[in-house]
């Protein structure tokens, strides 16, 4: 009877045996919930972050009363011993720089990635942290600027065209500012005119989403014309021919040369044969400036490097 007692009747065996299988299944059940849940937290970890982020000082220290109302109307840039990094965490990226830009003067800086020439032109933008020196534009340090009157005071075309969902006249002219014939002006001089003509309803005429109804070199062409349109006198471009052909390039380098004659050009190179006729040039490495003389003066000498990288682009 003892060895009797000891044997399971077969309907616990049976439960037994499913419950052994169902753990497995509840298992891999659990499994994939943790790992759901441990990729639903990437976005709360993402929002912690952005909360503790902290937020740009919009004020300036400077009254409206305080600033000319069309500065910056000479357009002359002094760059002070400035260092600027992304982060207090961070190394500089720009170390200890000085140049002094006189009005209406086009400036080329060229370097090897990494060399520090698009911080540059966020430097202006005060989208990095200056941590050292200061930049003038005429006769004011941008530091004491509101950042909506920095920003909105200076032009700027990128590598990425940026146009708007909207009409063209948005596009040119956000704020509504202008006449029709100065837009068709600034198309003409992009070479747009007859693009812009042939559209129904012209002016008005819908741009899609981030400009896709328009090629590359035409979405550049256009942030040139809304460059042109803001009348400011500094416009940088930062590697704006690097996505066009040469043709649009071309029309981008004469309308620099022509319509913008008396504004101050600062153009980030990307191929350098685009900077050959530029006033200045300034070569940058690793944050700090190698070389800042006129084109000719650095061809002529053998071992400057931008002798080297005109010779590396030909």
């Amino acid at each position: 009877t003892s060895a009797q007692s000891n044997k399971l009747s077969s309907g616990l065996v049976g439960l037994g045996l499913t419950y052994a299988l169902m753990v497995s299944n509840y298992l891999n059940w659990m499994v994939r919930n943790l790992a759901d849940m441990e990729l639903q937290l990437g976005a709360v970890k993402r929002l912690n972050t952005l909360i503790k982020t902290e937020a740009e000082n919009y004020e300036g220290l400077l009254s409206p009363a305080q600033i000319p109302q069309n500065w910056p109307d000479q357009g002359e840039i002094q760059i002070q011993n400035l260092s600027v990094r992304y982060d207090s965490t961070l190394k500089p990226v720009l170390k200890h720089v000085n140049a002094h830009i006189s009005p209406g003067q086009k400036i080329g800086i060229c370097g090897r990635t990494g060399s520090g020439k698009s911080s540059f032109s966020l430097a202006f933008f005060r989208m990095v942290d200056a941590f050292e020196g200061r930049i003038i534009i005429d006769g004011i340090d941008i530091a004491k600027l509101p950042l909506q009157t920095l920003r909105s005071r200076l032009s700027i075309i990128l590598q990425d065209p940026i146009l708007f969902s909207g009409t063209i006249r948005f596009n040119l002219d956000p704020e509504n500012k202008c006449t029709d014939s100065t837009l068709w002006e600034a198309l003409e001089i992009a070479q747009l005119k007859l693009v812009v003509k042939a559209l129904p309803g012209g002016l008005d005429a819908i741009v899609t989403e981030g400009g896709e109804n328009f090629s590359q070199g035409q979405r550049q062409l256009f942030c040139l014309a809304r460059a042109f349109v803001r009348k400011t006198s500094i416009l940088i471009m930062d590697e704006a021919t690097a996505s066009i052909d040469m043709a649009t390039e071309n029309i981008l380098q004469k309308v620099v040369m022509t319509a913008f004659v008396d504004r101050t050009v600062v153009t980030i190179a990307h191929r350098v044969h685009t900077i050959l006729n530029a006033d200045m040039i300034i070569v940058m490495k690793r944050g700090v400036i190698l070389e800042y003389d006129k084109p000719e003066v650095l061809l002529e000498k053998e071992d400057s490097v931008f002798a080297s990288f005109v010779q590396a682009d030909k």
